[in-house]
């Protein structure tokens, strides 16, 4: 497993090894100790989940609140999409910047969006499986979200709007500026 920081050093691209021939493949997919030695810090994954999606699907921008903030290892078991991390982090040298990255079932790359983060992606293939892992459960009263298309954050999400498939509350999602963020000073893991 390699692991390699973006332009944002807290978000982090991990490649696994892939060994193959003409039977198939393997590869290890997660090793805890590794991640945690590359980024200096503890990390307890609690859940796995699997999400499918078809072409256009846009999910996002998503993140939990305190305490119920999440770290999030994203992979794509089939497909091709888009994945997004945007740093909201109020005071960070990175605030308001993001981090695109594809994923596929061919580059096997994985992103790493810690807390801090939010999270998004665009499905590139007919469909996609996405399974990735949370380090906090799942909280209603602390989920929060922005606008995918916020002009102050500018992603590029590399389709046509004709082309994009929202659900009803991603597409009204509340601008970036009008978000509850996180403090930079606070750390998130302890």
């Amino acid at each position: 497993m390699k692991f390699k920081r973006t332009n944002i050093k807290d978000v982090v691209i991990c490649e696994p090894n892939v060994r193959g021939d003409d039977r198939g493949y393997f590869v290890e997919t997660f090793r805890q100790d590794k991640l945690e030695d590359f980024l200096g810090y503890k990390i307890n994954f609690c859940q796995d989940n699997e999400s499918k999606s078809s072409f256009g699907v846009l999910r996002g921008m998503h993140y939990q609140l305190p305490p119920f903030a999440q770290t999030k290892l994203v992979r794509v078991i089939k497909g091709k999409v888009l994945d997004v991390a945007v740093d909201i982090r109020k005071g960070s040298s990175t605030f308001g910047k993001y981090v695109a990255i594809e994923l596929s079932e061919e580059n096997k790359k994985q992103l790493l969006i810690p807390r801090g983060f939010a999270h998004g992606f665009i499905v590139l293939s007919d469909e996609a499986i996405l399974a990735y892992k949370v380090d906090n459960y799942y909280s209603p009263n602390h989920d929060r979200g922005f606008a995918f298309d916020d002009k102050t954050i500018g992603i590029d999400w590399q389709l046509i709007t004709k082309d994009l498939q929202l659900s009803q509350k991603d597409a009204q999602q509340p601008l970036f500026k009008d978000v509850e963020y996180f403090d930079n000073k606070i750390n998130l893991y302890v």
